[in-house]
């Protein structure tokens, strides 16, 4: 308990800033890509991509919408864990993280999709008794409810993987603080398909988009002026 008390305190201030700032931007780029998509009339093109010999055998599998919510918190560490790296790793990352952040919203604006959960059963599954279920609920509800868009790529495993991707191999990173980080990466990916939120395009569109991203800011490396 002594050594995380210390590292806390190690966190400098704009760690803190540009976690809570990250977690805003995503929410805002999310949302103001539908508004754009409306205003423009993009949305009325907006597909579904789904592919149904995958995703129709993905079961629905209500605990994971506690993995879905935490991600929240697990993104506003991802800021605050890499500010404690040097600082050449902590300007790379917020790089390319703003890359990809970037990259997904226009995708949003340009190429919105949707999901009818309606027709895919889910509200019927939400309505349901149960705090699982309950939960599912209150996700879809924020989220357009009977209808969904925006879901390629997912946000939420794109940013899941750059905060993983932020810590990976930093030697100031305890190798348990990085173990947690990719098994959270990986449940959050895997409750993005199985609370519906997402389908198995939209997850592979995320970790791709995060991926490339980088490795282009590797190979181009604007923190090196801090090496």
């Amino acid at each position: 308990m002594r050594g995380i008390l210390e590292k806390i305190k190690q966190i400098p201030w704009w760690g803190w800033v540009l976690g809570f700032v990250y977690f805003g931007l995503q929410y805002g780029l999310y949302r103001l890509a539908d508004w754009l998509s409306r205003v423009i009339g993009t949305i009325d093109r907006a597909f579904e991509p789904k592919i149904p010999a995958i995703d129709d055998l993905i079961p629905i599998i209500p605990v994971f919408a506690v993995i879905y919510l935490f991600s929240y918190v697990f993104w506003i560490c991802g800021p605050i864990a890499a500010s404690l790296t040097k600082k050449r790793n902590f300007v790379n990352y917020i790089t390319g993280l703003s890359l990809a952040y970037l990259i997904g919203f226009l995708i949003f604006l340009f190429m919105p999709t949707f999901m009818d959960r309606t027709k895919e059963g889910l509200m019927d599954v939400a309505a349901q008794p149960g705090l699982f279920n309950g939960l599912l609920a209150m996700i879809y509800g924020a989220d357009g409810s009977e209808l969904a868009f925006n879901l390629f790529p997912s946000y939420h495993c794109l940013i899941s993987l750059y905060c993983y991707l932020g810590v990976r191999k930093q030697p100031e990173i305890s190798k348990g603080f990085r173990a947690y980080s990719l098994i959270m990466t990986l449940l959050i990916c895997l409750s993005t398909v199985f609370t519906k939120q997402h389908y198995i395009a939209d997850v592979i569109g995320g970790l791709s988009i995060s991926l490339i991203c980088y490795l282009i800011v590797q190979k181009w490396d604007p923190g090196k002026k801090y090496a």
